[in-house]
């Protein structure tokens, strides 16, 4: 199944964080709200052609601070050689380099120095996020931030007023293929507009409640679940609706690629050609 277009219409809400006054959030329900689930090892053809079993870790993971790098080291110290296939060449600090002048995981033959490939004893995949699952802590405790936070996609910006007042604006959305920056149009294949993808058993804001907490604050994700519950509600009337010869079933129908992702009701006619 082809990839959905990156601008699709969406439906965006928006309200103030409870923790602050002076922040707002901007949330995009269309995405939040869809059946995207990562699929890695149930599918995945990875962001290269040439090295499906890599996922998206084929070119290691940016490092965004001194927090992000202090985490990660902390767990690469806990990993055992029989958990990590590359132990031996990340000792010593060596799991990092630097490129551009910025931190980044270092690739080992040609994939992240932390992704265990196909055949390793502990399973392919991440090192640190199977360790996580391990010791019963969510992985974005140990992993970097930009892979736990994939493909949520968090930005900022400050907001000013006709009477001079602002507020920094908190964008919660999709990381579609222009997060990964120009090259992100040049990758083989991508999940997150991938009706391949969108086979969730629940929809993003609650199969990924952590990484938002995470991203929100506890107060903040409550509030986006209250709003991400209306929207569900209203997807299921217009669905309703539509489904009826009524008047203005038409125009419910018509509500749908609005309302639910696009890859989502790709996915769902993929799993049912009747709908």
């Amino acid at each position: 199944m082809p990839e959905t277009p990156l601008d699709i219409p969406r439906l965006w809400v928006e309200f103030t964080d409870p923790a602050d006054a002076g922040q707002r959030f901007r949330c995009d329900l269309t995405w939040l709200t869809s059946s995207w689930s990562c699929i890695f090892g149930n599918g995945c053809a990875g962001i290269y052609s040439g090295r499906p079993d890599d996922g998206c870790c084929t070119l290691g993971a940016h490092l965004t601070d001194k927090d992000d790098v202090s985490r990660v080291k902390a767990a690469v110290a806990e990993l055992g050689q029989d958990e990590w296939q590359h132990h031996s060449a990340g000792q010593g600090g060596r799991w990092k380099v630097k490129e551009d002048g910025e931190p980044k995981t270092r690739v080992v033959d040609g994939a992240c120095i932390f992704h265990n490939r196909p055949g390793f004893p502990a399973g392919a995949g991440c090192a640190l996020h199977q360790h996580a699952r391990l010791h019963g802590l969510e992985p974005l405790t140990v992993k970097p931030d930009v892979c736990w936070q994939l493909p949520i996609r968090r930005t900022y910006r400050k907001v000013k007023l006709p009477d001079e007042s602002s507020y920094l604006e908190v964008t919660v959305t999709e990381y579609d293929r222009r997060g990964w920056g120009p090259g992100g149009h040049d990758l083989d294949w991508y999940c997150s507009g991938n009706p391949q993808a969108h086979v969730g058993r629940e929809p993003v804001f609650v199969s990924n409640g952590a990484e938002l907490r995470e991203l929100m604050g506890a107060a903040g994700y409550g509030e986006l679940v209250v709003r991400c519950h209306a929207h569900l509600a209203a997807v299921r009337a217009a669905e309703s609706a539509g489904s009826t010869e009524a008047p203005g079933s038409a125009g419910s129908r018509r509500l749908l690629p609005l309302l639910v992702h696009p890859a989502t009701l790709a996915a769902r006619k993929d799993a049912d050609p009747a709908k």
